[in-house]
């Protein structure tokens, strides 16, 4: 099996439609029409600060994850938001999740990025306990109001 981790091209669209809609149908969310359009097109913007990596096995794209480079008040270097993360079915098991965060990682600390954050559901105990052997649990709570 070859495990290779790279970022999802433009002509790659219709390999992360399904991993996309299997995160979204996960956490049982939907988007109004022409999100995942706008999604797709600041992926592959170089003036965005959104990125996509794959996890390809033996050539075939299998598990995502989407991050975000954003400012803070605490520190001069940008944070790293992790915000989605999935690898399909078939593949779980073959460590894809931790590779796929580790190349966040990787890339976060190379771009001057000072932390990697992430959220993630209290009752997701299959990837908390991922969570907790490679970061951090901050102890914070979120807060949200939908507009």
């Amino acid at each position: 099996m070859a495990v290779e981790i790279r970022p999802v091209g433009p002509d790659e669209r219709a390999a992360w439609e399904p991993l996309w809609a299997g995160y979204l149908e996960f956490y049982k969310a939907t988007l109004a029409p022409g999100t995942s359009d706008v999604t797709w097109a600041r992926f592959h913007d170089p003036a965005e600060p959104m990125h996509l990596l794959g996890a390809y096995v033996d050539g075939t794209l299998t598990g995502i994850v989407q991050f975000i480079y954003h400012r803070s008040c605490w520190t001069a270097g940008d944070y790293c938001y992790l915000q989605d993360l999935f690898v399909a079915d078939t593949a779980r098991g073959l460590g894809l999740g931790r590779k796929l965060i580790e190349a966040v990682y990787a890339r976060a600390k190379a771009d001057g990025c000072s932390r990697v954050h992430w959220l993630t559901q209290t009752g997701n105990a299959t990837a908390r306990l991922l969570y907790d052997r490679i970061a951090e649990d901050s102890g914070f709570m979120q807060y949200r109001k939908v507009f």
